[in-house]
């Protein structure tokens, strides 16, 4: 059966429309295979328009995979108990038999194993399918992407993070792109991934693919997240330019502003460094940086911020709190509710000693099946908003050409052993002696 074929009777007339309007054979043949393999009661496609946008915010709460909060476009959703971070054990690179390195696994190996997980995945599901660009679209810094998921929840966390594609696709139908793959697996009564044991996060180089399953924690799912960085830094590194676990910031001074990157370990205050007062983010995770005439020049991968919501207090982080705090679209996870009100650790507030968070119901006390204490908010609970919701959103976060970059920022966790603070003699100084000793 040819593929336009296959699709026309598998896809809904509107959704087929949709898709068939990209002209796009390497789009087909990649949506075609996974809906053959997943197995969907229908199929999704996500267009740029706002009504397709809103549909799949409607499907997270009509699913349970969000639940509305008392504040108008705010919604919390909970990962399993044992699914609260990013899996490093079962995430693994797919590789040839050639190839020895950490977290790898034989390539057809690797994909004989996804692929029988994946197999009729989706029966009795809805597939999203999702257009999306990394950095700001119709730029030399986009990379452009096609997400496959069964979650409305990793559907609409990624509408926050990424700047919508579908128009690009539409207009360049030989565009490249890279590949992503979820699904949550089967789901238990708290609506969680069930066959947590069975929990993979692949990628393939070969083919520029990502595989997420029995997961729904947004670090193993949302494809253009950390596993994107991955495709991105192999191909940076062939190219000729750099991805970057990096913050983007402006800071003022008389009337100038300079931007600088920074690159910190995680739960090290990247995005805490982006909320100093009087100056201006651009993002607070993922850059991309290009040479151009002699000089760096760098674009936030994403539009949105993933942040760490513990200790974000009023007096801390002023600026997140404000914007934790009003009408607006915001994802919350993992952390404590009660009567419409979210809390978490380290908010400075008294916290109700009961209410519901990822473990379900939850109480004062209440342990798990190992005898540990739950506390009421995941130490690595989150929060989803778009970096135009903050007080001191920088505008040059859309510019294509990228920011002029006048310096790096390094950090570490070593404050016993250097200085708060030191200047390198010039860049190979501060990247060879400096950065890679931290």
């Amino acid at each position: 059966m040819q593929v336009l074929e296959f699709l026309e009777k598998r896809l809904s007339p509107q959704e087929f429309n949709k898709l068939a309007a990209l002209n796009n054979n390497k789009v087909f043949d990649f949506v075609t295979k996974y809906i053959e393999l997943c197995n969907p009661a229908s199929v999704f496609v996500r267009t740029d328009n706002s009504s397709d946008i809103e549909y799949i915010r409607k499907r997270a709460i009509e699913l349970k995979e969000e639940i509305p909060l008392k504040i108008k476009g705010h919604t919390v959703h909970f990962d399993g108990l044992y699914d609260q971070a990013r899996d490093k054990e079962n995430t693994k690179f797919l590789v040839s038999k050639d190839l020895k390195g950490l977290n790898c696994i034989e390539r057809e190996k690797g994909l004989e194993e996804i692929h029988k997980l994946l197999r009729n995945i989706m029966q009795g599901k809805e597939m999203y399918i999702l257009f999306l660009c990394l950095g700001p679209p119709n730029s030399d810094f986009s990379i452009y992407a096609v997400q496959i998921t069964d979650s409305s929840y990793v559907a609409h966390s990624e509408d926050i993070l990424y700047r919508p594609a579908y128009k690009t696709f539409r207009e360049n139908p030989k565009i490249d792109f890279f590949k992503y793959v979820h699904s949550q697996g089967e789901l238990d009564n708290l609506n969680n991934s069930k066959n947590i044991d069975k929990r993979r996060i692949y990628i393939d180089f070969l083919e520029n693919i990502v595989y997420s399953v029995n997961t729904q924690y947004a670090g193993n799912t949302i494809g253009l997240k950390k596993p994107s960085l991955r495709l991105a830094i192999r191909k940076a590194d062939k190219e000729g330019w750099l991805a970057e676990h990096m913050f983007v910031m402006g800071i003022n001074n008389k009337g100038r502003k300079t931007y600088f990157t920074g690159a910190f370990p995680s739960f090290c205050g990247k995005t805490s460094t982006c909320m100093v007062e009087g100056e201006s983010i651009i993002g607070d995770d993922i850059a991309y940086l290009r040479k151009k005439e002699g000089r760096a020049y760098a674009v936030n991968v994403e539009r949105g911020i993933f942040g760490i919501i513990k200790d974000v207090s009023p007096e801390d982080d002023p600026l997140i709190w404000e914007a934790l705090n009003k009408e607006g679209e915001v994802i919350f996870t993992n952390l404590l509710i009660k009567d419409g009100m979210p809390f978490w650790q380290g908010d400075k507030r008294r916290h109700p000693q009961e209410g519901r968070n990822f473990s379900g119901d939850w109480f004062e006390g209440k342990k798990d099946k190992q005898g540990n204490t739950i506390p009421p908010s995941h130490p690595n609970a989150r929060y989803t908003i778009r970096l135009n919701a903050l007080a001191n959103y920088d505008p040059a976060t859309e510019n294509p050409q990228g920011v002029l970059i006048r310096g790096i920022i390094y950090g570490g966790r070593d404050s016993d052993t250097w200085p708060p603070v030191f200047e390198s003699l010039d860049w190979e100084h501060g990247v060879v002696t400096i950065a890679a000793s931290l």
